[in-house]
Formats: C-alpha cells, sequence, structure tokens
C-alpha cells in the first residue's frame, strides 16, 4: 500500500512538474514576443535609414491626415449640393466648436505620445505604461465635460460663433450631432491614435482614424441629400458622430488583439496621477492645447469678420478653408509623424539622427507646399466651383483662396518647428510660437488688413504672420541644434 502512495504522489509530482514546465514555457514564450517587438521597435528609432524611418512613420500619418481632410471636404461638398448658403454656413460656423476638440487631443495626445516616446528611448516602460493610461482616462472626462458644457450654453455659444437668425437653427442642428453626442468620441479616436503612433505602430493608428474617416464619407450623402435622409447640416453631424464610434471600436478592438505585445496601456489601475507624469504630459500638452485654443480663437474673429458680408461671404470663406485645408494637414501629418523619431532621438542624444530626421522633413514639406501653392493660386476658380455653383460664391472664394495659398509654404515651416518643439519635450517654446502666430501676428493683422482692405484682406493676415513665424522657426531650430551638439560633445568628453 505504500508503494502505491509512492507511486501515485511521483505520478502527482509529474503532472505538478509538467504543467508548471508548460506555464515557464507559456511565459518564456510570451517574453520572447515582446522582446522581439522591442528590437522591431528599436531597430526603427535607431538603426534604419532616416528617409526609410521617416517615410514609415510620416506616410500612414499624411494618409490619415488625408483621408481626414477629405471626410471634412465631403460634409462641405455633399451640403454644398443642397445648393442652400444657410447649410454650409451652418458647417462653417460650427467649425471652431470641432476645432476645439484639438485642445483636448493636443492636452493628452500630444503631451501623453510625447512622454512616451521620450520613456521609450529610456527605457522607461512603466512611465509609458502610465503616460497612456493618463491620456486614455483624462480624454475620456474631459470629452463627456466638454460635451455637457456646450449643450448648456448652446445660445450663447451660437452667438459667439457668429450665427444670426438665418443660420442659428442649421448651425445647432450640426453641433447637436456633433458636439452634444460627440463630443467624446471624436476626442477619443484621435488620442488612442497619437497613443497608438507614440510606440512606431503609425500604420494602426492611420487605419482607425482612416476607418471612421472613409464611413464618414459613405454617411454623408445619406444623411444630407434629398433621396436620404435629407437632414441637411445635421445629417452633416450625425455621419460624422457615427464615424468617430467606428473608428474607436477599431482601437479597442487593436489593444484587445495588442494586448501582450503593446506599450499603450488603458487598465484602469495605471490611472493613478502621479507627478512627474502629470508634469510631463502637461509640460508639452498644454502649449499645444492653448496654442489649439488660439487658432480656435483666430478662426472665430475671422468667422465675426466674414458674417457681416452675409451668408454668401461665409459660405466662400469655409469652403476656402476647407480646400486650403489639404496641404496644411498634409505638412501637420508630416510634423506629427516624426515627433515619435523626434522623441526617441532626443532622450538618446542622439543629435545627429534628430538633425537628419528635421532637414529630410523639412524638404519634403517645402517642395510639396510651393507646388501645391502653385497650383490653387492659378486655379482658385475652379476649385470653389467644384463645391458650390454659385457665382457670387465662387468670386469671393476665388480671391480668398488666392491669399490663403501664399502662406502654405511658410506655414509648413512652422507646424514642423512645433512638432520639434513638442517631442523634445520644449513646451515653452511651442507656448510661445503660438502666442506669436495669433496673438501678436495673425489676429491684429485681421483687424488692421480688414479696415484697409474690407474683407479680402482678411485672407492675407495667415500669410502675413507666417513670414515673420517662419523666419524665427529658422532661427529657434539652429540654436537649440548647436546647443544639444555642444552638450553632445561635453558628454563625450
Amino acid at each position: 500500500m505504500g508503494e502505491n502512495m509512492t507511486k501515485t504522489d511521483d505520478r502527482v509530482k509529474k503532472k505538478i512538474y509538467t504543467v508548471l514546465d508548460k506555464e515557464s514555457q507559456r511565459k518564456f514564450y510570451k517574453r520572447q514576443l515582446f522582446t522581439m517587438e522591442d528590437i522591431k521597435k528599436t531597430e526603427l528609432f535607431e538603426q534604419i535609414p532616416v528617409p526609410n524611418a521617416v517615410m514609415k512613420l510620416a506616410v500612414p500619418t499624411i494618409l490619415s491626415s488625408l483621408v481626414m481632410v477629405l471626410y471634412n471636404l465631403a460634409d462641405t461638398y455633399f451640403v454644398g449640393m443642397l445648393n442652400n448658403p444657410v447649410e454650409n454656413a451652418a458647417v462653417a460656423l460650427a467649425a471652431p466648436v470641432l476645432l476645439a476638440f484639438n485642445a483636448v487631443n493636443n492636452l493628452f495626445g500630444v503631451g501623453s505620445s510625447s512622454m512616451m516616446s521620450r520613456a521609450l528611448g529610456r527605457k522607461d516602460y512603466e512611465t509609458v505604461h502610465r503616460s497612456s493610461a493618463f491620456g486614455f482616462y483624462c480624454c475620456i472626462i474631459c470629452g463627456v465635460f466638454f460635451s455637457m458644457l456646450c449643450t448648456i450654453g448652446m445660445e450663447p455659444l451660437l452667438s459667439l460663433l457668429g450665427a444670426d437668425a438665418q443660420t442659428a437653427a442649421s448651425t445647432a442642428g450640426y453641433l447637436k450631432w456633433t458636439v452634444t453626442f460627440g463630443a467624446t468620441p471624436a476626442i477619443l479616436n484621435v488620442v488612442m491614435a497619437y497613443l497608438v503612433r507614440a510606440e512606431g505602430s503609425a500604420l494602426h493608428a492611420s487605419l482607425g482614424t482612416m476607418s471612421g474617416c472613409l464611413l464618414n464619407i459613405v454617411l454623408d450623402p445619406i444623411f444630407i441629400l434629398p433621396w436620404g435622409f435629407h437632414m441637411g447640416a445635421a445629417g452633416a453631424g450625425l455621419a460624422t458622430f457615427l464615424s468617430n464610434c467606428v473608428a474607436c471600436i477599431y482601437f479597442f478592438v487593436l489593444l484587445y488583439v495588442r494586448r501582450k505585445n503593446t506599450y499603450v496601456c488603458i487598465n484602469p489601475k495605471m490611472f493613478r496621477p502621479k507627478k512627474d507624469i502629470v508634469i510631463g504630459v502637461f509640460g508639452v500638452g498644454v502649449p499645444a492645447s492653448i496654442q489649439n485654443l488660439l487658432n480656435v480663437t483666430g478662426m472665430t474673429v475671422l468667422n465675426n469678420f466674414t458674417s457681416a458680408y452675409g451668408p454668401d461671404a461665409v459660405a466662400a470663406m469655409g469652403i476656402t478653408q476647407k480646400i486650403n485645408m489639404v496641404p496644411m494637414q498634409i505638412s501637420m501629418g508630416l510634423s506629427q509623424g516624426i515627433m515619435p523619431l523626434i522623441s526617441y532621438s532626443y532622450a538618446c542624444r542622439n543629435v545627429k539622427r534628430m538633425k537628419s530626421v528635421l532637414v529630410f522633413a523639412v524638404k519634403i514639406a517645402m517642395g510639396f507646399s510651393v507646388v501645391v501653392s502653385t497650383i490653387y493660386f492659378v486655379f482658385a476658380g475652379n476649385f470653389i466651383q467644384l463645391f458650390m455653383d454659385n457665382q457670387a460664391i465662387v468670386d469671393y472664394g476665388t480671391r480668398f483662396l488666392r491669399g490663403f495659398c501664399l502662406g502654405l509654404p511658410f506655414l509648413c515651416m512652422d507646424f514642423i518647428a512645433v512638432g520639434v518643439f513638442q517631442a523634445a519635450g520644449l513646451g515653452k517654446n511651442a507656448l510661445i510660437f503660438a502666442i506669436l502666430r495669433k496673438i501678436v501676428l495673425e489676429i491684429p493683422a485681421l483687424f488692421i488688413l480688414n479696415a484697409l482692405f474690407p474683407l479680402y484682406g482678411l485672407a492675407y493676415a495667415q500669410l502675413t504672420a507666417e513670414l515673420i513665424l517662419s523666419a524665427a522657426a529658422v532661427i529657434v531650430l539652429i540654436r537649440l541644434f548647436k546647443k544639444l551638439t555642444k552638450e553632445a560633445e561635453g558628454a563625450q568628453a
């Protein structure tokens, strides 16, 4: 009997050892998968040639920016097919509120992603996890608050945006779906794209964004046009809301599938605001957020000036801004695409690679902007007519677009410089540039140029500001790299 007991114990022990061995193998395999993923990401940030690395990160980001522009243009295009300036004006007047979402996007998207990439460069993985969790949950809280605030104060908000008795109802209908119901998904999907991109997964970040944008383009005519639900501007808002929800679902599925080998963490247990995390995220995010709020202020001032000349002028200005947004978003997509590379190289103090990334990006952005500016200037009327076949609006828009497009080459230099500041954690520099751009230069230029050249002078305010700011960007970047080079040489000595 004792012998049988011994044999039974041996079998139990053997089974336990086998289970433990399988568990150990499973854990080892997980670690190996994670290690291989780390090596791939390290190669991207440290070893792959700069042009290839920039293309791998920037091209998906630029494509998603282009698709985002297309869906913005789709709103304007399909609402324009109604041939009703009031409906088109409603989309233009609501634009500053949607742009204000970017204040939250930048606060927690740019701030958290910059913190994540710099922590990856230092191999500080706990900070990476905590930064992503902090950005994720804070953006949800802010999205809900933003929605409640705008809904409760809808009437004063409409007056602030420049809506009058003609345009108020249509503008409110558009805002109902995009803000009251849509603020949280609109903010969340952009922030999640930033978090995913921060670890080098630019393709997945772009696919998530593009999935929502492409759906929006499909849904727009169904909700807007007479053969569908004939909701007008409100239909454009509903399409936007549904598409943002789909984009969020994509990112949740992605994080679930890649939960074993991603640095992006949305575990509530990791959402414990530690001092260094809050300071690191806000140090970059707050200036980026203020920059966006100033953009909203500038657009609101511009729309209020334009609204004094009637719905046709407002509609033309809205169409012009959407067309001008195409090259702007490409430049912005490039600057966002290189941010993880800049952040990682800055944290490692690899100044040579950081500088190579910047120079390569500037060459691409400047060349592209010059070509697009020339095409816009020559064919301005044709572009406006694509969106609304109304001669008064085409005449207004042609002169507006010719003014706006001249500032594009200088604007792209500003975007890239600010992207470098945000990536390196230099939030103070980014904030100074934001204040210079809007408060010191562009908004005063709107007042002055509108007084000197009523209505049409408004289109040249951006050019005036960006000429000065691009020159300042070059000077500051040269000084920054000289300082970093001296520090690197001192560390080697």
